[in-house]
């Protein structure tokens, strides 16, 4: 290891920042850098078994021999025998633990969806024989697992895991470079990406494509927009994730309502949402064809001129979406009119024909009782703040703030209060707004639904709506359980490369996810891959009494509940690594230093 000093300069000075660093050597006899400490972090543990009678690989001989292993105090009488190796227990070592059990479940993922085979395909060795399809399998295994930098991938966790035995690689699949590299190569794949995921999805699961779920989400960036370049997708928008503060982008994403997703597109951060969908529509056509589909949708996605479209187009292209309430105070008296129809237990419709489209006034028992409770939490809450605030003295200009303050934090409950502030005083007056509250319990747990399926049975219709659930999960899953962000990187063609990694990893988790709830319903696909992880590798190292070392890489048993998994899900634990025999790093060290000094 060695002190190696970088240096970068920043708004016009330099800056040095020091790493330690190891060589390692590589299969291939090349020397690559690892960083192994930056501002202080290290890491270690230990555990595993060995056996008695093994075939075991030469590296002196480069062949594999059969040999019987006994403790030193054995067997002196045929201590001449060749294939008698004698082993000092004593000093046995056990080193390297990392973690296996998840890396090779991800990895039955990866070749479950054939994603092996096709990046094998699209992207191959370079003339450098740098195996591109296995970096990506490692970015996106390190996105399922423990998401975070590819610093961190490249200091610390490939260290940690049993990527490159499982890969049959070494360090070079985590050089720090060819990470960043790699990223570079993959948005010309995205299209045929897309068509393959179809197929296997089809193959996987029986999936129809005949209803498709759409929605849209963004993903903020802290950092200054004044510093982007011109033309830079990263701008300020509408914020899912309220920071309207942060420049962002937008990502559109059509899923199946088993949340089987086909296809994304990352949009500029003030792209509005009635914008994108024209896009998609003539995305999807052009890759899958014409088809009788039915683009289920929340409100503010559509406009009306694209409905227009959706309708008179050869055939028609279908359409489900959420209608604001603004249009239902519109509706409302044709709709008293109606009668209620059961749609299920606990769903009643009234269904109103207008203008070629189908308006279903839906009602859920189990909506109301939810919304209502929160509604009378918020309610609660500004109530109880509002008298705190009027019990306080403050100056005119905190009370402005403090009234600002409860108003952001119950939007939906400060509608129903009318508050009035006094001009010339820091003091108000509030109460309850019973007219509003009256309107807003008759509308709760319902919606109006708009559609040009004007003879489909409105319980499907039901179904499809709450299956948008569906994409609203995804995006769960991305910002959370995969940590789409914080993303590191400034150049945009890696930001959207970083994206396409993330989305490669979610398609690996939803394919756990649907195996997982044929079996137990119950069980997330995090859930599993936190206990494949308690399944360690680890390297036994047996020193002999020549002056050799036996060397068994193993992995830790699965514990029964595991093993119980394993064995629903259909898989295969492969056999253990074969052991190796070689001189002892000691005796290595020695002649190293033996050939320095001559």
């Amino acid at each position: 290891m060695f002190l190696r000093r970088t240096e970068r300069k920043k708004n016009g000075k330099s800056h040095h920042y020091w790493n330690v660093v190891e060589n390692k050597r590589l299969d291939d006899g090349r020397v690559v850098q690892r960083h192994v400490l930056y501002l202080g972090e290290i890491n270690s543990s230990q555990a595993a078994a060995w056996r008695k009678a093994i075939e075991v690989f030469d590296e002196d001989a480069g062949r594999t021999r059969t040999l019987a292993l006994f403790p030193e105090d054995r067997c002196e009488t045929i201590a001449g025998d060749a294939s008698i190796v004698q082993l000092r227990l004593s000093e046995m070592q056990l080193r390297r633990p990392r973690q296996w059990g998840a890396c090779w479940l991800a990895g039955q993922l990866w070749q479950e969806l054939q994603l092996d085979r096709f990046w094998a395909d699209h992207l191959p060795p370079n003339r450098k024989r740098t195996r591109w399809d296995q970096i990506l399998q490692v970015l996106a295994t390190y996105r399922l697992i423990a998401p975070g930098s590819e610093w961190r991938l490249h200091r610390e966790w490939f260290g940690n895991s049993a990527m490159a035995d499982l890969l049959g690689a070494d360090f070079g699949l985590a050089e720090e470079h060819k990470l960043y590299a790699c990223h570079d190569l993959l948005l010309a794949h995205k299209e045929a990406l897309f068509s393959h995921l179809v197929g296997r999805w089809r193959d996987l699961f029986n999936a129809d494509f005949d209803v498709l779920l759409y929605d849209l989400t963004s993903t903020y960036f802290e950092v200054n927009a004044s510093d982007l370049p011109e033309g830079s997708k990263r701008r300020h928008g509408y914020s899912r994730d309220k920071r309207p503060d942060c420049p962002q982008v937008v990502i559109a994403l059509v899923v199946t309502p088993d949340g089987l997703p086909l296809a994304y597109e990352v949009l500029p951060g003030n792209t509005a949402d009635s914008k994108t969908l024209r896009m998609f529509l003539g995305k999807i056509e052009q890759q899958y064809g014409k088809a009788r589909r039915v683009w289920v949708m929340d409100r503010g996605v559509p406009t009306e001129a694209v409905l227009a479209e959706m309708r008179n187009s050869d055939p028609p292209v279908q359409y489900l979406v959420g209608t604001p309430k603004g249009r239902l105070h519109r509706l409302e008296k044709h709709l008293l009119q109606k009668p209620w129809q059961d749609a299920r237990e606990g769903v009643k419709v009234k269904l109103l024909a207008e203008d070629g489209e189908l308006y279903v006034f839906a009602q859920s028992v189990d909506r109301v009782s939810k919304e209502r409770a929160m509604r009378r939490r918020q309610l609660k809450w500004l109530w109880k703040r509002l008298r705190q605030i009027d019990a306080m003295e403050v100056t005119r200009e905190e009370l402005l703030m403090k009234l600002g303050a409860a108003r952001s934090k119950a939007p939906a409950a400060w509608r129903l209060v009318d508050v009035e502030i006094d001009k010339e005083r820091p003091s108000f007056s509030f109460a309850l707004n019973r007219k509003k509250l009256l309107i807003t319990r008759r509308r709760e747990g319902r919606y109006l639904l708009r559609t040009n399926l004007t003879e489909n049975d409105p319980a499907q219709l039901w179904q499809y709506y709450t299956q948008l659930v569906a994409v609203e999960e995804a995006f769960r899953n991305l910002k959370g359980d995969l940590a789409i962000r914080p993303i590191f990187h400034q150049d945009e063609k890696r930001i959207e490369a970083h994206i396409f990694i993330a989305f490669l990893a979610y398609c690996m988790q939803i394919t756990l996810t649907r195996r997982l709830h044929a079996l137990a319903p119950g069980l997330t696909a995090r859930s599993a891959l936190d206990k494949f992880a308690a399944v360690q590798m680890i390297d036994v190292h047996l020193p002999t009494t020549d002056g050799r070392e036996i060397l068994l890489t193993r992995y830790t048993h699965p514990e029964p509940e595991l093993q119980l998994l394993i064995d629903r899900l259909k898989l295969h634990l492969p056999p253990q690594p074969p052991p190796r025999i070689t001189i002892a790093a000691v005796n290595q060290a020695s002649r190293r230093s033996e050939d320095l000094l001559t």
